[in-house]
């Protein structure tokens, strides 16, 4: 590799000092759209340049040659859109102006990738960047920031490096977000960790009803081998669904449908007048969503909540409930990432719970360590399901919450803990169901395989320490050795006194 090459340090050290001079005028929260959505406009603008002069040779300066190439690139820019024209008007007295207009026509001129796009935002707003003045002051700094940042393809250390990037620098953000982080952002090692058990395959279609940012969908894909695979995601907040879709473009992923909209009471992604139908579903839904629509669930036209409708300050088993009905009946898989009361409360939720288990569809419990997402520190659990049992009833069940790396802020799951919670899993997967009503330990005080009969006995209660036994037998303490211990002790002690009452003898001080 070249020493001119761009790195992904090298691109995040950049930005991070473009977020400086967002900073003292609004929080992480909401400078990462700008942060993020200026990297995108930049790298497009970057790789056009290098087409450009590519067909400049090719085609001998032929102008009419090269426009009509340019046209059919993956994306189309407009002069007005590229970041050297943004920058070039830097002393524009209306640069936030200026800006928008250049983002509303390369949402024009790629109206079937990227419509609504930046609509959620604008870097004209008196209310986000302050007077004419001090706006205009803002943003000439920020596009001075970038404009040392060279992401020509050509130049980039690797095929990843803007998309692994992009999605580090999400993590970030993340990171500093506080409670909000959650609502975009799943952390990598946990996506990782949920699309190994989901176990994606060639040719499989592949949803998140809840998708964020996409870390999710896109750690599920590249788990397949090849580029077989479709994917489908659905986001409510409008300025996160933009950040998904062109966290998707620059992971290469440009036939990833992400569709914009609530998908509890109003789900986008339909296929003749129906539900449509995945192989995997995934997903890291909000906690306990409150007012989630429990009040139009009764009349839901796609019938997603005949196992009965969550309680309203709750929407945990409303998206339980939308993933398993979106999912082929045959083989349908669904990995969702829940927190803990969702095993064991009980009313409607209890109801849910035990005819998910009677049909059959539970196949493992997973117990993450406390401390693992952003904006919450209570730990939560990964339910997958699978329609494709048969005749195994058992259910796995895994008690990870020892299994991490302490962090300043955050715990952190280690390569070593996802490939142990993934080996028990798969393990699981190739054994024979148990003959008959008692349960097997499959590793102590780690994992359990259950069996229906037991899970019934406790009442359809699916709380982790009723089926593995964590508890740690406490040293038996030598009393004899410990009294000779404290004798040695007391034996010290006096001489250490006897020292100290010399020097004080010694110093004339008693």
């Amino acid at each position: 590799m070249e020493d001119n090459k761009i790195t992904r340090d090298i691109i995040n050290s950049i930005v991070w000092k473009a977020c400086d001079t967002l900073r003292p005028v609004m929080g992480s929260g909401q400078y990462k759209d700008y942060i993020l959505t200026l990297l995108f406009v930049k790298y497009l603008s970057d790789v056009r340049k290098e087409k450009e002069a590519l067909y400049k040779e090719r085609y001998k300066g032929n102008e009419t040659m090269i426009d009509r190439q340019l046209q059919k690139d993956r994306f189309v820019i407009p002069e007005k859109s590229t970041f050297d024209y943004l920058y070039d008007h830097r002393n524009e007295s209306n640069l936030g102006e200026v800006i928008d207009i250049g983002l509303t026509a390369l949402e024009e001129a790629n109206r079937s990738k990227l419509t609504n796009v930046f609509r959620s935002i604008s870097f004209n707003s008196e209310a986000v960047f302050g007077p004419t003045k001090q706006r205009n002051e803002i943003l000439k700094k920020l596009l001075t920031d970038f404009l040392n940042l060279d992401l020509k393809p050509s130049h980039l250390a690797g095929n990843d490096v803007i998309g692994d990037s992009y999605e580090y620098l999400i993590a970030h953000f993340a990171g500093e977000a506080g409670k909000k982080a959650g609502e975009f952002y799943t952390p990598s090692e946990v996506s990782t960790l949920l699309a190994k058990l989901v176990v994606p395959k060639a040719g499989d279609r592949i949803a998140d009803p809840a998708c964020g940012s996409g870390s999710l969908l896109i750690k599920v894909a590249k788990e397949v081998q090849g580029k077989n695979y479709s994917l489908y995601g659905q986001e409510n907040n409008g300025s996160t669904w933009a950040l998904c879709l062109m966290n998707m473009f620059l992971h290469e992923q440009d036939a990833a449908t992400i569709t914009w909209g609530d998908t509890l009471n109003h789900p986008q992604l339909i296929e003749n007048d129906a539900l449509m139908k995945f192989d995997v579903v995934v997903a890291n839904p909000p906690f306990s969503l409150d007012k989630w629509g429990a009040e139009n669930a009764a009349a839901d036209p796609y019938q997603r909540f005949h196992r009965g409708i969550p309680p309203k300050t709750k929407g945990d088993y409303a998206f339980i409930s939308h993933m398993i009905e979106t999912t082929h009946e045959t083989n349908g898989r669904v990995g969702v990432i829940v927190p803990h009361g969702v095993l064991f409360r009980g009313s409607s939720e209890k109801i849910i719970r035990q005819q998910l288990i009677e049909e059959n569809l539970l196949e493992a419990v997973i117990g993450l360590p406390a401390n693992l997402f952003y904006g919450t520190s209570i730990p939560a659990a990964i339910l997958i399901f699978n329609r494709a049992k048969g005749a195994n009833t058992d259910v796995l069940f895994i008690d990870a919450s020892k299994a991490y790396e302490s962090g300043k802020n955050q715990n952190h799951l280690r390569d070593e803990d996802i490939s142990h919670i993934v080996s028990v899993y798969q393990n699981y997967k190739k054994a024979k169901p148990i003959n008959g009503k008692k349960g097997s330990v499959i590793e102590e005080r780690f994992a359990y395989r259950a069996t229906l009969a037991e899970i019934q006995t406790n009442d359809y209660n699916l709380n982790i320490p009723r089926y593995v036994d964590t508890f740690e037998p406490e040293t038996l303490v030598d009393i004899a050795t410990v009294h000779s211990e404290l004798g040695q002790l007391k034996q010290e002690l006096s001489q250490v006194e006897q020292q100290i009452e010399q020097y004080l003898k010694e110093l004339n001080l008693v």
